[in-house]
């Protein structure tokens, strides 16, 4: 199964910057990469941070590993927390 990597940076509330991929299906459509962005967001505590394609941009497909794929049929998506997620 193909995956789709969406590189992220958005600004948490503290100013800090949150850095994430977050990763779906290949066949998934922008719009909901950005809905599964802002879920991920508001389980941080930062709901109402700005998501769109300014701060998120497709990198790259590779091949989803098992982790992946069971992140996909539990919630749709899978995140790589990189910097600035623990809040």
């Amino acid at each position: 199964m193909k995956a789709a990597v969406y590189d992220t940076y958005v600004p948490r509330k503290d100013g800090v910057t949150m850095h994430f991929d977050i990763v779906v299906p290949e066949s998934v459509p922008f719009e909901k990469v950005v809905e599964y962005g802002k879920q991920f967001l508001a389980s941080k505590g930062q709901a109402g941070q700005p998501l769109t394609a300014r701060e998120c941009r497709f990198c790259h497909v590779e091949e989803a590993s098992p982790a992946m794929r069971e992140a996909f049929e539990k919630q749709g998506y899978y995140i790589v927390e990189m910097e600035g997620c623990s809040v």
